[in-house]
Parts: structure tokens; C-alpha cells; sequence
């Protein structure tokens, strides 16, 4: 594989999932028991043999500071390179970035001193396993200015993607941002890869000109008179845009089919945090369900994800929901498409109730 760096937006579109990021960055965001969204691409970049890997942080980045420590779970705790936070500033003044134009503007004093050829740049506000390499290796047979990732999908009734079109060849020669759409079409899944100086280049021509936003006027631009080729990622895809779809993504684990792809071949890592196993009780019953370290089980859990350390008392029914961290959940109680944040604590039999398209959301710390 040719020499290659990567970034990673730890906080992109947080104002689409406020319930979950009140206390923390998207990236940091819990998933499937013990994952947080951000060690998707951090894995993908780790095993597509990037060691060199830029954090953009922003707001609430406490947590996932405390998830990344020193990059030792993802063999990046190295002498040279490895795991780097980079500050998130827009330029040399106090304020933040407002857009993704401005967070790579922050970056570009990292990829001046980075010796890397290529640069793969990903968000992690989405669950997926791509090989990054072979984006590389297209993006090189092709000779392309930037090689933009894209899942076909089914449009949604709201669109807040960015879609493509593209000729015979793979050539993007149209963007559509925010438009209404049906049918099915090519969604950019925020994963670009592009030469570092070509990408400099970019950065340096947008703030001589005052450009502020990357896909309308460098992207768009670039599609009608540049050389920019997708990539077509078939893989399991999910974007993590909504708390329902936050919802969605967590379900899916429950098919055998999506954990083998996800957690089958190349590993997935994350922080190690030691736990005894989870204990079931005479009393338990579980079906469906992924239960994580730590657990006490004394009640019925039913299609369900409890992530480490959660109490359910007896009598207690959990149907299709996601517990996070050290909650407690009284004897008696009954949920239904519920999603708690961490260490709440629900009082004996209590009855809570959400629906598949609005599950029921108790924030941070909540004692109920």
C-alpha cells in the first residue's frame, strides 16, 4: 500500500443526534455494547496499515479523549506518528471550526509535516468496514484528482446526503447537496482520498479565495471540470444521523448476518475495560439479545442491548431496547423501545414506553 495518512472528524453534524451529544462528540457516541462509533474508521484506517492517523476534535471531546487514550488499543502509540489530536481551530484566532472546510484548514500545519503520499479523510458519525487500500489503489489506476466513497441506497423521505452521479468510467460529473430525491442513488458516505500536497493545495487556494464550504465550492466545482472518481463501498452501511437511526444501527446487531460482517475477518478495536462475566439468575429470562460484561440479569430481556454493568431486577421486561453503562433497572419495571444513556438509575415498577421510529430517550445520569 502506498504511504498514507489519515484524519478523522471526531465531531461532525452533532446537532443531528442532540439527545447524544449533550455530554459528548459524535465520535465518542456508545454503540453495540461496548464500541464507540469512532473506532470504525480508526479500525479501518489501523488495518488498511495507516499508522499515522489525525483526530480533529471540537466540542464535548473529554469523552473520547478518555476512549483514544494514547492510541494503544490501536497499535498507535508510537515514537513516530501513531495517534495525534489535533486542536479545533479554524486557524491561528481562538474560534472554532464551523464547517469541514475550516476543520481541514486547522489540519493542514499536521499534513505539511506528515512525509505520507496520501491522505484518506473520514468522518465517524457511521458504522461500516472498509479496506481503504483498495480506494487507494483505484484512486491511483484512475489517476484521480479525489476519490469520493459512496453506498447505493434507497433515498429518505428527508435527504441530508450528499449524492452523485457518475459516467461509465466511475467519473463523478454531478452533486447533488440536500436536494429531494427518490429511488435509489449513490450517497457519499463522507470518506475521501486525495494526494496530501493536492489536498494542501485545495486548503491553501480556499483560504485565498474565502471559500467556506468544501462541498459547494470545491466539490461541486471540481465535478464539472475536474478529475473526481467514486468508489463504490457494497459493505453493511449505516449513518448515524438520527437518535431512530442510532436506534436502527444498534438492531441490526441482533442479525447474525450484519455481526459477522462487521466483527468476522478484520477486527473491530476499541478501549479495554475489564469486567467479570455477566450473571444470570434462575429468574433470567434472555432472548435475542446482547448482553455485555458485568451484567446482572434477574428479569426478561428481549431483543435487547445492554452494554457493560447494567441491573435488571426481577420481575423486570426489557423489549427492544438499548441500555447503556451502569444502569439500574428496579425490580418490576417494564420498557419498551427505550434508549438510556449512562448511570440512570429507574425505581422499581416503573412502565416506559417508546416506538420503533421514536424510542423513548432518558439522558445522562437520570434517576427516575
Amino acid at each position: 500500500m502506498a504511504s498514507t495518512v489519515g484524519v478523522i472528524f471526531s465531531s461532525t453534524n452533532d446537532e443531528n443526534v442532540p439527545e447524544l451529544t449533550k455530554v459528548r462528540s459524535k465520535g465518542s457516541i456508545p454503540y453495540g455494547g461496548r464500541y464507540r462509533l469512532v473506532d470504525f474508521a480508526l479500525s479501518c484506517m489501523v488495518n488498511s496499515g495507516i499508522t499515522t492517523v489525525g483526530m480533529i476534535t471540537k466540542n464535548n471531546y473529554q469523552s473520547l479523549m478518555d476512549h483514544l487514550g494514547s492510541g494503544k488499543e490501536w497499535d498507535l502509540a508510537r515514537k513516530e506518528g501513531g495517534l495525534i489530536l489535533l486542536p479545533p481551530y479554524s486557524d491561528e484566532s481562538e474560534m472554532l471550526y464551523r464547517n469541514r472546510l475550516e476543520g481541514l484548514k486547522g489540519s493542514s500545519a499536521f499534513l505539511k509535516k506528515c512525509n505520507e503520499d496520501f491522505v484518506v479523510v473520514a468522518d465517524s458519525d457511521a458504522v461500516y468496514k472498509l479496506d481503504y487500500s483498495k480506494v487507494i489503489e483505484q484512486h491511483v489506476k484512475t489517476n484521480a484528482d479525489l476519490t469520493l466513497v459512496y453506498h447505493e441506497h434507497e433515498c429518505g423521505k428527508v435527504n441530508s446526503y450528499m449524492m452523485f452521479d457518475t459516467d461509465k468510467n466511475g467519473k463523478i460529473v454531478s452533486i447533488d447537496v440536500n436536494q429531494p430525491s427518490t429511488g435509489v442513488r449513490k450517497h457519499y458516505i463522507n470518506v475521501f482520498v486525495a494526494r496530501t500536497s493536492y489536498l494542501l493545495n485545495l486548503i491553501q487556494t480556499a483560504i485565498a479565495r474565502g471559500y467556506s464550504s468544501f462541498s459547494g465550492d470545491i466539490l461541486i466545482p471540481a465535478a464539472k471540470n475536474g478529475n473526481i472518481y467514486g468508489y463504490k463501498y457494497d459493505g453493511y452501511y449505516h449513518n448515524i444521523d438520527s437518535l431512530t437511526s442510532y436506534f436502527e444501527a444498534n438492531m441490526d446487531l441482533l442479525d447474525k448476518n450484519v455481526r459477522t460482517e462487521l466483527f468476522g475477518d478484520r477486527d473491530i478495536y476499541t478501549k479495554i475495560n475489564d469486567a467479570p462475566p455477566a450473571k444470570f439468575t434462575e429468574s433470567a429470562k434472555v432472548k435475542n439479545s446482547l448482553i455485555h460484561d458485568g451484567c446482572l440479569i434477574e428479569g426478561t430481556v428481549e431483543n435487547c442491548i445492554l452494554f457493560r454493568g447494567v441491573k435488571v431486577g426481577k420481575g423486570a421486561t426489557l423489549k427492544n431496547c438499548i441500555i447503556m453503562s451502569e444502569n439500574f433497572i428496579g425490580d418490576n419495571c417494564n420498557l419498551a423501545y427505550v434508549v438510556s444513556d449512562k448511570d440512570v438509575a429507574i425505581g422499581n415498577g416503573m412502565t416506559l414506553a417508546g416506538c420503533k421510529q421514536k424510542p423513548y430517550f432518558i439522558n445522562k445520569g437520570t434517576h427516575i
